[in-house]
């Protein structure tokens, strides 16, 4: 069965999308910890990052990094962090997350609800920066 990623790439459930290209995908989280938390994901479904191509992990990295200067550039936070976890989704993704202080970084911090609107206009902010 497809993840929820897959579904999300392929259309089959909504996405706010940042970035699309033939070997990763860019999209706002539904469960942000920040404004601006964005995933970094691969088209490929591939459960752990270490198993991807060397190329492919270079590309997101690459990525990550123009959306994080985005980010700085738009939500002027005092970090960006990146973090691979893996445990929510069985999909390689990047987490890049506008921080302002560590607490930013706890999965228990992000939000259970979100406006989809204001998902939307970070989305378009992040694309006319990029």
């Amino acid at each position: 069965m497809a993840t929820v990623f897959t579904m999300i790439i392929n259309g089959d459930l909504p996405g706010h999308f940042v970035w699309r290209d033939e070997t990763a995908v860019a999209f706002m989280s539904i469960n942000p910890i920040n404004d601006g938390h964005t995933l970094v994901v691969p088209v490929a479904e591939v459960d752990h990052w270490t198993d991807l191509p060397a190329s492919t992990n270079a590309h997101m990295m690459e990525l990550a990094q123009r959306i994080g200067k985005a980010q700085q550039e738009i939500f002027s936070p005092l970090r960006v962090g990146l973090m691979i976890a893996g445990f929510e989704v069985p999909h390689t993704h990047l987490h890049v997350i506008p921080l302002g202080s560590m607490a930013h970084l706890d999965f228990a911090n992000a939000a259970t609800e979100v406006d989809h609107g204001q998902l939307a206009s970070h989305a378009a902010s992040l694309r006319s920066s990029l």
